[in-house]
């Protein structure tokens, strides 16, 4: 399988996935134009993708589908909620009929031979879901935008190869930050997104002796940045109470406008 972060941050996320015969994108909120950019960058192109895995219905994970999913007749694949809620946002524009496909949290679709799974996660969207695909005993997984975790996410990201975890703010620069109350409110909350430290407390509970890489993606261009987000994910899961010592994988930071390192697994 191959797995690539063409964008990761508060600005736009699309993340691609795929196996030697079927390709897939979760989010598409970059233009379409740099999506083809980025596409190329690791020798995909936009005709190649099956299908487009949609996290929620927030701008900033949408922004692109519309004219790729027109231009292309790329199946979309989304909960019920979140179809309601694409439906209803003009910036979309008018998916044809037939692209749309409803899937619903734990319950298994396929794309091509990619086996996909979704799963609930806590944000303030109408039904969002992460993503876990799998091909021949190979499984990656794309966890963002949760304000909170469970027993059930943990059990979510158990056995992964390769994985793109939200780290999407440091809490002492969002309390400081110029932010207004109620953003910070609801970045803070348990439907708002994962800080530094708890992405790594997480991941953590999560490591195993197969996963080969960590990419820390959705970072916060105004509450985070890189080297703090590498920094603190890597002393929770060091410090923490796990076996692990995050020299032991391989933990990068998802790049926010251009495509990150494509992994190879």
């Amino acid at each position: 399988m191959k797995f690539c972060s063409i964008s990761s941050g508060s600005s736009g996320n699309c993340i691609y996935a795929g196996s030697a015969s079927s390709s897939l994108l979760i989010d598409a909120g970059l233009s379409g134009r740099k999506i083809e950019e980025g596409l190329k960058g690791i020798e995909q192109t936009t005709a190649d993708i099956d299908g487009i895995c949609i996290t929620h219905e927030h701008s900033d994970h949408i922004k692109g589908l519309g004219v790729l999913a027109r231009r292309y007749s790329i199946p979309i694949y989304t909960t019920a909620g979140t179809a309601g809620a694409l439906a209803e946002n003009s910036s979309v524009g008018k998916i044809p009929e037939g692209l749309i496909h409803i899937i619903s949290a734990d319950n298994e679709f396929m794309i091509g031979d990619l086996t996909v799974r979704p799963f609930s996660i806590s944000h303030d969207a109408a039904e969002p879901v992460g993503f876990r695909i799998s091909h021949n005993g190979k499984t990656c997984a794309v966890a963002t935008d949760m304000g909170c975790y469970d027993e059930y996410t943990i059990d979510h990201l158990q056995g992964l190869d390769v994985l793109l975890l939200e780290a999407n703010h440091d809490v002492r620069m969002l309390e400081t930050g110029r932010y207004p109350y109620y953003l910070k409110r609801r970045i803070l909350g348990e439907k708002g997104h994962l800080s530094n430290e708890t992405s790594g407390k997480l991941l953590g509970q999560i490591l195993n002796e197969k996963i080969s890489h960590v990419f820390l993606g959705h970072l916060s261009q105004e509450n985070n940045y890189e080297d703090l987000a590498y920094a603190t994910v890597c002393d929770e899961v060091t410090l923490g109470d796990n076996p692990w010592r995050s020299s032991d994988f391989q933990i990068s930071v998802a790049k926010r406008d251009v495509p990150s390192m494509a992994v190879v697994f």
